[in-house]
C-alpha cells in the first residue's frame, strides 16, 4: 500500500443503510459509487475518487431525505383510502 495516497471515504456504510431503510433505488446508485472509490483511489485517480465519493455521499443523502418522505406519503395515501371506505 503506498503510504503517501490519500484516505478518501468510500461512504459505503451509508449507502447501504439507506439501500436497506430508506430508499432502495437511490441507495444502489449510492452503492455503485461508493463501490467505485477504492479502484480509483488506487489506481492513482483521486480527483476522480472524491467526485465518486461524494456523489456516493450526496445520493445517500437523497435517499435517507426522500425515503421517509415517500413513507409518509404512502401512510396517508392508504389512511385517506381507508377513511372513504376504498380498503
Amino acid at each position: 500500500m503506498n503510504a503517501n495516497r490519500e484516505y478518501i471515504p468510500n461512504n459505503l456504510v451509508w449507502a447501504i443503510l439507506t439501500t436497506l431503510l430508506c430508499c432502495l433505488p437511490l441507495g444502489i446508485v449510492s452503492i455503485v459509487y461508493a463501490a467505485k472509490v477504492d479502484g480509483l483511489s488506487a489506481s492513482g485517480n483521486t480527483a476522480a475518487a472524491r467526485d465518486a465519493a461524494n456523489s456516493a455521499k450526496n445520493w445517500a443523502i437523497a435517499a435517507a431525505v426522500i425515503g421517509p418522505i415517500l413513507l409518509i406519503m404512502w401512510f396517508m395515501f392508504v389512511g385517506g383510502m381507508a377513511a372513504l371506505g376504498g380498503i
